[in-house]
């Protein structure tokens, strides 16, 4: 017998080309609530992204939960103004008795309403974090957190695609990349998009698109979408504005409005909007990394 064979059955099953994955028991998905999942490079602004369009769709009037997917957990700070307790942290006090736990321990308020959790993450080197989001899930679905909520956002750890981190795909119904016009952004977004689709032989998540983050211009972004078939959805400059909001733990939302600001509010409540109404599932062809090389980059 191999040790694959010895795997609890929710390890088992294949899940992409020669992957083997942590499986969400059908009892815990997520229905009846728009769910996308934000994915991209390290580093590329995808917290401020996730809570800039959780902040939007609240102001279209929508109940939202925003579930951070990072140990670092700081996916929600800009929402609470703080460092909220994480999942896994919570689950250890009360040495991983779930039923000790009250939704007040867990999920935090934060601007406008909108619902934060931090699911964080195991030690590292330890563990695997899609755990740590079926538990997440598991919770909210127990006190039946999601009963009353309009759209969920998973802001997801860096560009990793192993199997973990790519548990928020299990929920979802779309899936956003967040790049910037630069190489590097770019070949994250090739590597994420092969992974999405991989999930999508056995899920219902589809590609939505990307947003062109941290960018004066998009034509390397645009250049590339038009080659394998994708959308850029939105267009968020480089304004140091959006660097001070974090600093001064706000959304833009809450910056002093000035030209800049107020038009990337209104970029947001576009993209908010332009998700609420539905997008067409994308299914773009990722490049080859020799055929990105030459399509990007170096002559």
């Amino acid at each position: 017998m191999t040790p694959l064979d010895k795997s609890p059955p929710a390890l088992r099953g294949l899940d992409g080309a020669g992957s083997v994955q942590v499986h969400q028991d059908p009892q815990d998905q997520i229905v009846g609530t728009k769910v996308f999942s934000v994915y991209g490079k390290g580093g590329i602004g995808k917290s401020t992204t996730s809570s800039n369009l959780s902040a939007a769709f609240s102001k279209l009037g929508k109940r939202v939960l925003q579930i951070g997917c990072d140990p670092k957990h700081d996916s929600t700070f800009t929402l609470t103004g703080s460092l909220v307790p994480t999942v896994i942290d919570i689950l250890k006090q009360v040495d991983f008795h779930p039923e000790e736990l009250r939704p007040e321990d867990f999920v935090f308020e934060g601007y406008n309403g909108v619902k934060c959790v931090e699911a964080g993450g195991p030690p590292a080197g330890t563990g695997c974090g899609g755990y740590v989001v079926g538990q997440t899930v598991k919770l909210l679905k127990q006190h039946h957190l999601l009963d009353d909520t309009d759209v969920v956002i998973f802001d997801v750890l860096g560009d990793v695609v192993c199997g973990g981190f790519a548990a928020p795909l299990q929920h979802a119904d779309r899936a956003l990349i967040v790049t910037a016009n630069d190489f590097d952004s770019i070949y994250a977004m090739n590597r994420i998009i092969a992974a999405v689709q991989a999930k999508s032989n056995n899920y219902k998540v589809r590609l939505a698109g990307c947003v062109a983050n941290r960018s004066r211009e998009t034509d390397e972004v645009d250049r590339y979408c038009a080659t394998v078939g994708f959308n850029r959805l939105a267009h968020l400059p480089d304004l140091d504005a959006i660097r001070r909001s974090r600093l001064k733990k706000r959304t833009l939302f809450e910056m002093d409005p000035d030209d800049d600001i107020v038009a990337v509010q209104a970029e947001y409540i576009r993209l908010a909007q332009h998700l609420w109404d539905g997008t067409e599932p994308m299914a773009p062809a990722p490049l080859e990394d020799r055929d990105i090389f030459e399509l990007l980059g170096f002559d």
